[in-house]
């Protein structure tokens, strides 16, 4: 931790007190039972119990209390304790307590008193006078429920967030972030442009809706194509498999826990009830690598087929805890665009090589850069640590060569637990960081498998095993690109690229002409036909924001050519309805980011 953090680490901890302290005053000491009061990554948040719930009138109120108790300046004093000394300190104060009577014989107890007549239980460090903190910048972020040590089983509490910097331009810098971030929401977004939506009935597993679906189409139709010249062969593996599978693989005992369970039900033909056996025999595949193994064991292999390539999109499930879903960003349910790779050691750095170039390749081509992070072996590592070892050395070596000796960063212990692994982690527009691609080598399951493959001399040897995703998951890909675009994408991945406007009914007929042609061509198109103005169709069609809206008229119809509204309110208008349509196809094949908005 460099000095900023550690006095940015300081201060939110110790206006955290504040607050409490602030709160006390307003709601009366007998009346608020005080919990847990941590910084965080923008601020602090303290959790209560209070009489009442709190409103939006009371932030400002809080906010006063406490520029009320920086102003005593206040001195704050650490005070060592006994178990029992505590105890009494905190007589009254539930949660309080709990802590301490849970803390371990022997633990040193410390409390920090800030003036005379606020005591919090803490480790500090803190401040020595509230003077410091006379220049810090806050703010009430949002009230919500927690529950007390975050069991359901225990209080309900309030949390009051604040945001908290050392100056009033990081706050209000801060504050800007924030507010672009939620205008990029794609939590917003998505339902608002109709591409997804979620239900209770299947917890953080979305439903691509028909104008979602579209894009997600095209987005994998870029990323098959591409594949296809690399060499990649696509298959389709079941969702479903017996545990035996996930024994094999070690998945049943590093991540069994995650993982969603299947067991038998039958129906007795006599009493015509349901039996359930609950002996668990089979789980929805949170991976994809088993099944890429079962085809490449369909039959021997030559060295001469290898590398042999398997792309998988195929659906994958994953347990989450109910709190950490988010949109699509954390879901239970999602495509991860997988491949397996079986190849000998000396393939190894080319191999890499050539998937390095690729993702390369699919960032840039929506505008993202990346940097990579190697990690290495975690505690809970499946095989030898020499077969540990060699792959690490393997993967560094080609960072090394791709990079150069430090350009990356290594992460220690954060391995997959049957290899290590390269992570491709990108910034957003507004630089937030994803990890998102990740490149395993992998000895260890064509070991657990016992593959093989015949060697140039006729020898039976084993394959190593590359698992790669570029994407990671299609459904958090698109999240971050709803909102690294704010909902308006490049022409070529938009649901529907044109939205027509025939200007009266007797305009149609040309309408469905160039609707028409321009389906033909393969761009993807959307009419209005109603009875509605002109300006209600376009208004129907920003709301999507729509790349080009053609209005078509009187003119139009008799020349053959098209009138477009472009995205951004810039116009065209005589455009030859072929020059048109050439313009789309260039913006489709070269997967441009910007539109064209003018014909040469």
């Amino acid at each position: 931790m460099d000095n900023k953090e550690y006095f940015l680490s300081v201060y939110r901890h110790s206006m955290a007190h504040v607050m409490a302290k602030a709160v006390m005053e307003i709601f009366g000491k007998e009346n608020v039972q005080i919990a847990i009061g941590p910084q965080i990554d923008d601020g602090f948040y303290y959790d209560f119990m209070l009489p009442r719930t709190i409103t939006n009138e009371d932030h400002k109120a809080i906010e006063d209390k406490m520029r009320e108790i920086l102003k005593r300046r206040e001195d704050w004093t650490c005070k060592e304790v006994t178990k029992e000394e505590a105890l009494e300190i905190f007589k009254g104060q539930k949660y309080k307590e709990e802590l301490i009577n849970d803390l371990p014989a022997g633990e040193k107890i410390t409390v920090y008193y800030t003036g005379d007549d606020f005591v919090d239980l803490c480790r500090g460090p803190h401040i020595s006078n509230s003077q410091e903190l006379m220049n810090v910048s806050y703010k009430v972020k949002s009230v919500s429920g927690s529950y007390w040590r975050g069991d359901e089983k225990n209080d309900q509490l309030q949390r009051i967030y604040m945001y908290c910097f050392p100056s009033k331009q990081e706050l209000k810098a801060h504050l800007d972030f924030v507010k672009e971030a939620m205008e990029r929401d794609h939590k917003k977004i998505g339902p608002e442009q109709e591409l997804f939506m979620f239900d209770e009935s299947a917890p953080g597993m979305p439903y691509w809706l028909p104008r979602g679906f579209k894009m997600y189409n095209a987005i994998l139709e870029f990323w098959r194509k591409l594949h296809e010249e690399y060499g990649y062969q696509e298959i389709l593996a079941p969702v479903i498999n017996h545990k035996n599978l996930w024994e094999t693989s070690g998945h049943w005992g590093h991540y069994k826990e995650n993982m969603f369970l299947v067991t038998n039900a039958s129906v007795n033909e006599e009493t015509d009830e349901e039996e359930i056996n609950t002996d668990i025999q089979y789980a929805i595949k949170p991976m994809n690598c088993p099944n890429a193994i079962n085809v490449y064991k369909n039959g021997l292999h030559s060295y001469k087929e290898l590398p042999l390539r398997y792309s998988e999109t195929q659906v994958i499930h994953r347990r989450e805890k109910s709190g950490e879903l988010n949109g699509l960003f954390r879901v239970q349910m999602f495509h991860q665009d997988d491949d397996h790779t079986f190849l000998t050691e000396d393939m190894i750095e080319d191999e890499i090589g050539d998937i390095m170039d690729i993702a390369k390749f699919i960032y840039e081509t929506f505008g993202l850069t990346y940097e990579a992070e190697l990690s290495t072996r975690p505690d809970d590592f499946m095989g030898s640590p020499e077969l540990w070892d060699a792959a690490e050395a393997s993967l560094k070596r080609i960072l090394d060569k791709k990079y150069g000796e430090g350009g990356y960063e290594i992460n220690e212990g954060d391995g997959a637990f049957y290899g290590p692994k390269i992570d491709l982690k990108m910034k957003d527009c507004i630089g937030r960081e994803w990890q998102m691609g990740t490149i395993q080598l992998d000895f260890q399951l064509p070991l657990n498998f016992d593959l093989r493959y015949v060697a140039a001399d006729g020898s039976q040897k084993r394959p190593v095993m590359i698992h790669r995703a570029i994407f990671g998951s299609f459904e958090r890909f698109i999240g971050i690109l709803i909102e690294n675009f704010k909902g308006a994408f490049p022409f070529w991945m938009s649901p529907y690229q044109v939205g027509i406007v025939p200007i009266r009914p007797e305009h149609n007929e040309y309408a469905k002409k160039v609707e028409k042609a321009l389906r033909k061509a393969g761009i993807r198109v959307e009419a209005d036909y109603s009875d509605e103005n002109m300006k209600t169709k376009i208004k129907g069609f920003k709301k999507f924001k729509e790349p080009y809206i053609l209005i078509l008229g009187d003119k139009e119809a008799e020349e053959e050519t098209v009138s477009v509204n472009v995205r951004g309110n810039k116009q065209m208008n005589g455009v030859p309805l072929a020059d048109f349509i050439e313009l789309c196809k260039k913006q489709i094949e070269e997967h441009t980011l910007d539109l064209i908005d003018s014909v040469e």
